[in-house]
Parts: structure tokens; C-alpha cells; sequence
């Protein structure tokens, strides 16, 4: 067997960033210690990941190898990376007030990131899987991980949304792995470059083995019919959290979709997974009224758009790999305006709390319109345009009109709902002198403009500045993903 250390350095510095934020926790037992073992940490394994770059292959037994540098890979080590050091900036003034553990949910975020690195490298369905599961298993964690100050009143939402996510994640597991198993007793393979579906006396049982892969690596990126956990998941979670799950632990449910669907037949199944997805997260959204929710089944609908994509086997990989980056920035950007608009450990609220929101903040709000214009595929979110652009553009070339229908279709239904948030934004929020009965309606006539730490404005910067960057030179991340 073969081993190339420099190709693993990005799994030695993800690994070794959730070693480090162990040690100074017991050692120095301080939070900006580990806060900053973390930082180091994520910034090490980008580094190290495009340091690596797309080299040999590694852990080879003969032909056949389980960690695969390409340029997706290496992209997604770097996107994978910055998420966790962004998440971690969201959550600095939570852990400032002591909502959470610093050493505890560093450590979890850093444990989740590794299993990150690792899905995009995977070369075989046991790698793919066990760093699907790595990515996960801190998650469950990190959503009912919360401290309560002295006074407050404790809530089981927290706790609801972790078991919950937690025995959703377990069937889906468990349908991954007796897909896994039908593959290989058909194909007697292991190895993603080998997989085969439909061939041989065998090829019912290996076609079906691929679907439940499919169903099952779908839970992660919350498609029908494995959805419903996300909204309460979400709503349950702290708001870093939430936004960590929208962005990372999707983008590794559509990294595993990819290593699946690039490789087997699956396109009956990925298409009819597509349009439920996108259908449903855009017509539950037009009813919400918490703005988590409302993000939530929002970021259900963008993993249609993703899986319609996906639907084109190979050929839509590339489509795929870029709406879902360009997706994870904007979500990421939408999640750090709630985080800075809302109290440190406080709730998405309703949307009625946010209203005159970006004439208190103009800067908030402007990132929030840029966030939800891209989300919409709007100018000025240039990035959001493009994604759906290409995706479409990828299903006409391959002569999938009719989906390339739907997508267009569901576009349009969404902007219905970013276009409501958007406006409360700016409307002028009620006078504090009259009654107000709804509290939230109260929240927004009293609320002050509220201070924004430098953690999470710097965040909120870098995120801002990439999705206007990606958005005018969309052709960086294509030739990085080449």
C-alpha cells in the first residue's frame, strides 16, 4: 500500500486542529485559547489543503484508492475550512456570555470539520461514508449544547431538535449502509471508480443498492421525503449552529450525492427527488413566519435546485459543485445578518421583529438584500444568478427541458418569500407610544440599534465581499473546481 503524506495534510490539520483545541482547553483552560487553537486551526487546513493541491492518490491497494485529491476535493477542503472558522466568528459573542462551552463546541466544530475534509477526498463508499458520519455525529451535539444564565428560564427546544436530527440521521444512515451493502453483494465493488449499476445477472439488486444510496445521502442535504427535520432542527438549534448546519453539513450531503450519482445510474430517482424537493421547501416557505423557518425551507428548495443538477450524472457535477458553493456563501451571509441583528444566544425571532431593521442597520441590511437576492438568482446577488444560470443552462444541454422547466418555475415561487423579507426590512416599524399587542411588533418599535462585535462584522465583511467577488468573476471558482 501506498501512502503520500503531503497528500493527507489536509486531514492531518483538520484532525490535528480538533487535537489542538483539546490540549489548550485542558491545558490553558481559557476561552480565547481555544477560540484561537481553532482559528489556527481552520486556517491551517486550508492552507495545507492548496499547499497539497491535486497530487497522486493515496492509501492505493494496487488500482484502487481511498483518498483521491482533485480539484473539487481541494476546493471544498478550502470552502469546508472557512465555514467552521466563520461559524466559529458567529459564535464568539454566544460564548463571550457563556451559552456554550467554548472547549466543548470548538472541539465538536473542529471534529465536524474533519469529517468534511474527508468526504471530499473519499475514494470508497466506507471512506465516503465514515466522513459523512464524522461530519454528523458532533452536529447532534452541537444543537442541544447550550448553557442557561442564571435566571432564564430553561427551554427543551434545543434538546427536541438535537434527538430529533438524531433519529432522522439514524434511519438515513442505516438506508445508506443497506444500499452500500446491495451494491457491493451485486457489483462486488467498493471502490467509487469500480461502482457499477445495472450490469451482470445482479443488476436489479445493484440498481436498487444505488437508489437507497441516494435516498439516504439525501437526508443530509434535507430532500423530501427526508425534510422535515430541518425546520425545527434549525429553529431548536443556537444560530451559528444553524447556520453550520445549512451550509457545511449540506454541502457534505452534496458532496456524498455527487461520489454517487457521478458514478451510478440514478437519474430517475435524483430527478424525482429534485422537483418534490424544490416543490415543497418553496411552497412551505411562502407560509412562514419565523424568519429560521422561513431560511430553513428555503435551503430545501436550494437543495432541489442542486439535485436537479445531480440528475444529469456526471455532466452535472461541475453545475452542482457550483451552485453549492455559490449557495453555502449567500446562506451563510443571510444566517450571520440574523446573528448580528438578534441578542447573543437569542432565537431567529419572527419576521415582525426585523421590521426596520436595515433603516436602523443600513450595512445589515444591505448584506441581507444581497443574501436573499442571490438566494432568489437576482441582481444585485450576482452569485445566486450565475448558479441558477448554470444549472439550467446544463439541463437544456442535455435535453432535460422539462426539469430545466421546473427550476425556472420554482425560481419565480421563491420570489415571492425573499421578496417579503426583504421589504420588512424596510418598513417603518410601528411607533412605541401605540398599543401593540404581538411582542414581536413591540420587539421592532423599541429595539435599538444593537452593536455588532468585530468577530462577527469581519465575517459578515469576508462573506459579503466573496458572494460580490464570485459574483462578478464566477469564472475563479469554475477554474478551480477544472
Amino acid at each position: 500500500m501506498t501512502l503520500d503524506h503531503v497528500t493527507l495534510l489536509p486531514l492531518y490539520a483538520a484532525a490535528g486542529a480538533a487535537v489542538l483545541v483539546l490540549l489548550a482547553d485542558l491545558i490553558v483552560a481559557r476561552r480565547a485559547a481555544t477560540v484561537g487553537a481553532l482559528l489556527f486551526g481552520g486556517l491551517a487546513t486550508a492552507v495545507c489543503a492548496i499547499v497539497a493541491g491535486v497530487r497522486r492518490p493515496t492509501f492505493c491497494a494496487g488500482a484502487e484508492c481511498s483518498w483521491v485529491p482533485t480539484p473539487l476535493a481541494v476546493t471544498m477542503a478550502v470552502v469546508f475550512a472557512a465555514l467552521t472558522v466563520g461559524v466559529l466568528a458567529l459564535s464568539v459573542p454566544a460564548l463571550r456570555i457563556g451559552a456554550a462551552p467554548p472547549g466543548e463546541f470548538c472541539f465538536l466544530l473542529a471534529a465536524s470539520m474533519t469529517g468534511g475534509v474527508v468526504i471530499g477526498y473519499a475514494g470508497d463508499l466506507i471512506t465516503l461514508i465514515v466522513g459523512l458520519e464524522t461530519l454528523t455525529l458532533p452536529l447532534y451535539v452541537l444543537v442541544g449544547l447550550r448553557r442557561f444564565a442564571p435566571g432564564e428560564r430553561p427551554s427543551t427546544a434545543g434538546a427536541s431538535a438535537s434527538i430529533t436530527f438524531f433519529l432522522i440521521s439514524i434511519v438515513s444512515t442505516a438506508i445508506a449502509l443497506l444500499g452500500a451493502a446491495l451494491n457491493y453483494a451485486a457489483t462486488g465493488a467498493i471502490h467509487l471508480e469500480h461502482l457499477v449499476a445495472g450490469i451482470g445477472p445482479l443488476g436489479p439488486v445493484a440498481q436498487t443498492g444505488a437508489a437507497l444510496l441516494v435516498i439516504g445521502f439525501a437526508f443530509k442535504v434535507a430532500a423530501v421525503p427526508m425534510h422535515a427535520w430541518a425546520p425545527p432542527t434549525y429553529e431548536g438549534a443556537p444560530l451559528p449552529v444553524a447556520a453550520y448546519l445549512s451550509t457545511a453539513s449540506k454541502l457534505g450531503g452534496v458532496l456524498a450525492l455527487i461520489a454517487i450519482v457521478s458514478k451510478l445510474d440514478a437519474a430517475p430517482v435524483v430527478a424525482a427527488l429534485a422537483v418534490l424537493t424544490m416543490t415543497t421547501g418553496n411552497l412551505v416557505a411562502l407560509r412562514q413566519q419565523r424568519m429560521v423557518r422561513l431560511l430553513a425551507w428555503s435551503s430545501i428548495a436550494q437543495a432541489g435546485y442542486i439535485l436537479a443538477a445531480l440528475a444529469l450524472g456526471a455532466a452535472g457535477v461541475r453545475s452542482a459543485a457550483v451552485y453549492a458553493v455559490f449557495f453555502v456563501v449567500l446562506e451563510f451571509l443571510a444566517f450571520g445578518v440574523v446573528v448580528a441583528l438578534r441578542p447573543p444566544a437569542g432565537d431567529g425571532g419572527d419576521l415582525l421583529a426585523y421590521r426596520g431593521a436595515g433603516r436602523r442597520h443600513p450595512w445589515l441590511g444591505a448584506a441581507m438584500v444581497l443574501a436573499l437576492a442571490g438566494l432568489a438568482g437576482l441582481p444585485p446577488g450576482l452569485a445566486g444568478m450565475f448558479a441558477k444560470v448554470t444549472v439550467v443552462d446544463a439541463l437544456i444541454a442535455e435535453g432535460w427541458g422539462w426539469l430545466a422547466g421546473f427550476v425556472a418555475l420554482n425560481a419565480v415561487i421563491g420570489l415571492a418569500y425573499y421578496a417579503r423579507v426583504a421589504t420588512t426590512l424596510y418598513v417603518t416599524p410601528p411607533k412605541p407610544g401605540i398599543q401593540l399587542v404581538d411582542p414581536d411588533l413591540l420587539e421592532a418599535a423599541t429595539h435599538p440599534r444593537v452593536r455588532v462585535t468585530r468577530p462577527v462584522a469581519a465575517a459578515l465583511i469576508i462573506a459579503a465581499g466573496t458572494a460580490v467577488a464570485v459574483g462578478f468573476a464566477p469564472q475563479l471558482l469554475f477554474d478551480a473546481l477544472s
